[in-house]
């Protein structure tokens, strides 16, 4: 699983002009599936990210997570984290999880984070997504377990 956290003051995710997910203050996450990929995986990220602490404290450092400051998580699916062009100009999304496979993989991994009582909202899975953010920082992480 390959994740990528943008700590953003606000992101709206659209499908064909209509808002589906929106968000204040918190996580845009950008996350894509390999075919082995399971439960633990899946658990293990959604604890990492829940617990990230990428928000100022009172002395300006990075010592706050998503629950101290009452943030939310936007989640986007998003195959393209595997893909590969070392050869050639196109790259290959072998890598990635059939698109069934990932499907229930990204259903899981928001109820994991829902189960953790972070607010998340979603793009829609396999769609056509305008993804809109406005970066807090920036602050970006690629986050990655096999």
């Amino acid at each position: 699983m390959r994740v990528v956290v943008q700590r953003v003051s606000r992101a709206a995710v659209r499908v064909d002009g209509n808002t589906v997910g929106l968000i204040g203050r918190g996580f845009v996450v950008l996350a894509g599936f390999a075919p082995g990929d399971g439960d633990a995986t899946l658990e293990w990220m959604a604890e990492k990210v829940a617990g990230l602490r990428l928000f100022a404290d009172g002395e300006g450092k990075m010592n706050r997570s998503l629950t101290d400051i009452g943030g939310a998580v936007l989640v986007v699916s998003q195959f393209t984290l595997y893909g590969d062009a070392h050869k050639g100009r196109r790259p290959s999304f072998a890598a990635a999880a059939p698109p069934e496979q990932a499907a229930r993989l990204y259903e899981r991994f928001v109820e994991s984070l829902r189960a953790r009582r972070v607010p998340v909202e979603t793009g829609r899975f396999g769609a056509m997504m305008d993804v809109e953010l406005v970066n807090d920082g920036p602050v970006t992480l690629l986050l990655e377990r096999e």
